[in-house]
């Protein structure tokens, strides 16, 4: 993949206001109730990709027809651009009654990944998913989470931007789900109806919030639907919010703006998540300023092999990084100095460092106990969580080192 990472616009007028747009090849959720006016806002993020003549893939449980009664409800012609072929809609069937399946977590895993070979047949620039809540109806999380991140990081590596619809939580077991989803995407957008208001056009409250990127952070905002208008914000930064930009250095933008023009062939090579010293650098530094902006925590972790590891040959620098690969998502940055590994992880839970170092042992190059015991007391590994008075990712490094070292 040669393309740059970048921001484009989405049609989602708060994003577009606030981020600049969502970046290509990112996830995105957009979550909200019944008749928020989650369909209309894709029908958007749709014709947005249709005026940038990039092809967008619509799958829906609709009629094509009730669909197209739902775009000229804001004026957007979808059989024009159907007929066009830049927005190609496909009409999923939800799942039967699983009672009557035999194995409903595999029938559900099977029906994710039909997806795959419609996207591969018409190569979209974007993807709509509306919705997604009748297919993760999963028992099993593990083979959900599992389910979902192959098929999102093939369809990511794809360079694909996707906006998938999910129904508001209705209650706590539907809430992990969704909360298990949205942790390994770009970013979410939720719309909060309001039932108290007397304009009938105000639908409610539209909010935003990265996970990865989107440095500029966390925004709300009333939202409107205007007849053949479409939906609308009334966003306007607060004072407060001014200060945070602000908080922000000039050289922390100049480095995001670095980060999204690297080629993928360069400081990003062949989608790995392994990264240079400096690029590296960059990303903590994207990472800290996201930090103090919205609060998302994050985690450093540093490994090293300790003395007599590789002149006995019991395990290589080389074989350590590559057991870390195997062991991080796309989203855990990599970086290797001198004779240390160390790993950016994005997840904010608390579980999510002792659960990368379990997954590195048992990535382990053999499966032997006794090798597994014996390497493992000899592999130094040490993890910080991000703070307020950790400045750059300089900082953040001196002081993991001298925790390693104490």
């Amino acid at each position: 993949m040669t393309n740059k990472i970048q921001l484009l616009p989405s049609g989602i007028p708060l994003v577009d206001s606030a981020w600049g747009g969502l970046y290509r090849g990112g996830t995105y959720f957009l979550i909200g109730p019944r008749k928020s006016g989650r369909t209309l806002l894709a029908l958007q993020f749709a014709l947005e990709c249709a005026h940038q003549k990039e092809v967008c893939l619509f799958f829906t449980s609709m009629r094509p027809k009730d669909l197209m009664i739902h775009a000229v409800s804001i004026d957007f012609d979808l059989q024009q651009y159907m007929n066009q072929n830049l927005i190609i809609v496909v009409k999923v069937s939800p799942p039967v009654e699983l009672e009557e399946v035999e194995d409903p977590d595999n029938y559900l895993a099977d029906y994710i990944k039909d997806i795959l070979p419609v996207i591969k047949q018409y190569k979209p620039n974007k993807i709509v998913f509306d919705e997604l809540t009748p297919f993760i109806n999963f028992n099993n999380k593990k083979l959900l989470s599992d389910t979902f991140l192959q098929t999102l990081e093939e369809i990511e590596d794809a360079d694909i931007t996707t906006l998938l619809l999910l129904g508001e939580p209705a209650n706590p077991v539907s809430l992990n789900i969704v909360d298990l989803l949205t942790t390994n995407s770009t970013g979410k957008i939720v719309l909060t109806k309001r039932e108290d208001v007397v304009n009938k056009y105000h639908l409610g409250i539209m909010t935003i919030t990265p996970n990865v990127g989107h440095t500029e952070g966390k925004f709300s905002s009333n939202y409107y639907i205007e007849p053949y208008k479409g939906i609308t914000v009334d966003f306007n930064p607060s004072d407060q919010e001014e200060m945070l930009h602000q908080f922000i250095s000039t050289r922390q933008k100049k480095e995001q703006r670095r980060l999204s023009e690297l080629e993928v062939s360069g400081g990003i090579t062949d989608l790995s998540n392994v990264y240079s010293l400096n690029d590296f650098k960059l990303i903590i530094n994207n990472q800290i300023a996201l930090y103090q902006i919205t609060g998302q925590l994050f985690s450093l972790v540093v490994i090293r092999l300790n003395a007599g590891v590789e002149k006995h040959q019991l395990l290589s620098l080389d074989q350590l990084e590559n057991t870390v690969r195997l062991a991080t998502n796309k989203r855990d940055k990599i970086c290797k100095i001198a004779d240390r590994i160390f790993i950016l992880v994005t997840k904010e839970t608390k579980s999510a460092v002792a659960s990368l170092i379990a997954k590195i042992k048992m990535n382990l190059p053999a499966d032997s106990q006794k090798y597994m015991q014996t390497v493992s007391k000899l592999i130094s590994v040490s993890a910080l969580q991000v703070d307020m008075e950790i400045e750059n990712a300089e900082s953040m490094i001196a002081l993991l080192l001298k925790n390693q070292s104490a």
